[in-house]
């Protein structure tokens, strides 16, 4: 008769041969160069982590531009790629709220394994100085004066932009009329020259031009004032408490990636946007390093989808082809 401890070291050995062999069939990841697809806007974002993480899981990080269809084509070909973490998303808000609108092959709660949020960017209001109001308060009194005569530039309809002041709208009761442009550069270049008397844009893009004199600010949409503009008052100062809409961009890996893999890429990103000079480099750019769990950031694009279906359904916003 064999003896339990016989069986016990042959049960181990055995155990030893099987986890080696899957080891060996399973490479440690990453063993070659990852992608992250940027569908355009704040690339210092993942370029700059990107250098970061290159160093610390010891393969490249190759960013690539897959623009268009209002930022849409980037995501569906993340969406359709393998789930081996090779292949990663720069998911911005436009990207992930777009199936409100357009019809396209991807579904966000479902196509994407979320990785976390790396920066938000507050939404700046601000009108052409030739304007009376000083205040938000005092434009919200304007816009009640002079209902469908003033007009707001803002990026494609639906694009986060778009949505922000839809939401503003929504709150403060007032009537003031959409002007679509393909950019946000675009959309603030017309401000500047008194064709559009308001701008809704994002921070990098519109605090150069307020410090000039250019443009005149009056608030920022995200909830707490933002490092990036610390001199506004955010709308919820402004009287409109609660009021929250950000800019923001983060990572997403397609459907069904390991957790393990997404565990690690979690952890390589947040270890890259804790980095002094990391978080230097981002707010100088207006941006606000953030670096979440997965789940904290599911809550969050799951809490997004939420909020803006609700505002395209009362503002009636209809977009039939992409």
């Amino acid at each position: 008769m064999q003896q339990p401890g016989l069986l016990f070291a042959i049960a181990f050995a055995c155990l030893h041969c099987t986890t080696a062999l899957a080891q060996t069939q399973t490479p440690a990841y990453p063993n070659k160069p990852i992608r992250i697809i940027s569908t355009g806007g704040a690339d210092i974002v993942p370029r700059l982590l990107g250098q970061k993480l290159t160093a610390s899981l010891g393969q490249q990080i190759i960013v690539e531009e897959r623009t268009g269809a209002g930022t849409t084509l980037g995501a569906e070909f993340v969406a359709r790629a393998a789930p081996d973490g090779y292949t990663l998303l720069k998911a911005v808000a436009s990207t992930m709220i777009a199936p409100n609108f357009y019809k396209i092959t991807y579904d966000t709660a479902r196509d994407f394994a979320p990785v976390t949020l790396a920066v938000t960017s507050p939404w700046v209001f601000a009108v052409h100085p030739s304007l009376p109001p000083k205040s938000l308060a005092e434009f919200v009194r304007f816009a009640k004066a002079h209902s469908g005569q003033l007009y707001f530039s803002a990026t494609t309809p639906g694009a986060a932009s778009h949505l922000t002041m839809e939401l503003f709208k929504q709150t403060a009761g007032i009537n003031v009329v959409h002007v679509s442009y393909k950019t946000l550069a675009a959309a603030i270049t017309e401000t500047i020259g008194g064709q559009v008397q308001v701008a809704v844009n994002i921070a990098p893009t519109a605090m150069p031009h307020i410090r000039s004199g250019r443009l005149r600010g009056l608030a920022v949409s995200t909830i707490k004032r933002s490092a990036a503009a610390p001199e506004l008052p955010t709308v919820a100062e402004s009287g409109y408490p609660g009021f929250d809409s950000a800019g923001w961009y983060g990572f997403m890996a397609p459907a069904k990636t390991p957790a393990a893999i997404v565990a690690t890429l979690n952890r390589e990103f947040i270890n890259a946007i804790r980095q002094p000079d990391v978080r230097e480099r981002l707010i100088s750019n207006g941006l606000d390093p953030v670096g979440d769990s997965t789940q904290e950031f599911t809550t969050f694009v799951g809490n997004e989808l939420e909020k803006w279906a609700r505002v395209v359904k009362q503002a009636n916003i209809k977009i039939s082809a992409n």
